[in-house]
C-alpha cells in the first residue's frame, strides 16, 4: 500500500451481522428477520441482549448475545466493528424517542461510518442490503486510510508553561 492509498479488508461470503433495535422498533426488526430468516441463517448473527433473546425465541437460530444496549451492548457492538469483527450493522433505531444511552447510539453509528461498514437504520435500507448480490459473495471492503491521523504529532505544553 502506498502513501494515501486505502487498504482493503476482505469480507467473507458468510457475513458477521449485528442486529440492534430500540424498544419501539423491536417488532419491526422481528418481522423483518422472520421474513429474511433463510438468508440470515447463512450468516453469523450478533445482537444486543434483549433483542438477541427475542430473535432466538422467534427464529430458533443461534445468535451471539451481547449486553443490552443501555448496559453497554451498543459499545460492545462498536468495539467489534472497530476490531473488524462485524461486517454489517442492522440497527432499527427510534428517531422519535429519547434514549438513556443516546451518546452510545451516536458512537455506534459513528464508528460504523469510520470503519466503512454498511448500516441499515430502517426496513427499507435493510431490504436493499439483504437483497444485494454482495450478501452472498466475498467482498473487498475499502478501509479509510487513517495512517496520517495515527502518525500526527500532538503538541503538549508543560505545566510550567501554562501556570501563571
Amino acid at each position: 500500500m502506498t502513501q494515501g492509498q486505502s487498504p482493503e479488508k476482505p469480507v467473507r461470503q458468510k457475513k458477521r451481522i449485528a442486529l440492534v433495535a430500540h424498544d419501539h422498533k423491536k417488532q419491526d426488526l422481528l418481522e423483518w428477520v422472520k421474513f429474511n430468516r433463510e438468508s440470515l441463517k447463512e450468516h453469523d448473527l450478533y445482537a444486543t441482549g434483549t433483542t438477541g433473546k427475542l430473535l432466538e425465541q422467534v427464529l430458533d437460530i443461534e445468535i451471539t448475545k451481547l449486553q443490552s444496549g443501555p448496559l453497554g451492548g451498543d459499545q460492545q457492538v462498536g468495539a467489534k466493528v472497530a476490531g473488524g469483527e462485524i461486517d454489517l450493522l442492522i440497527f432499527f433505531w427510534d428517531p422519535l424517542e429519547p434514549q438513556p444511552h443516546d451518546p452510545d447510539v451516536k458512537a455506534l453509528l459513528r464508528i460504523a461510518v469510520v470503519w466503512n461498514i454498511p448500516i441499515a437504520c430502517n426496513r427499507a435500507s435493510a431490504d436493499f442490503i439483504i437483497s444485494s448480490p454482495l450478501m452472498t459473495e466475498a467482498y473487498e471492503r475499502r478501509l479509510p486510510n487513517y495512517e496520517t491521523y495515527r502518525q500526527r504529532r500532538i503538541q503538549v505544553t508543560s505545566e510550567e508553561e501554562t501556570t501563571p
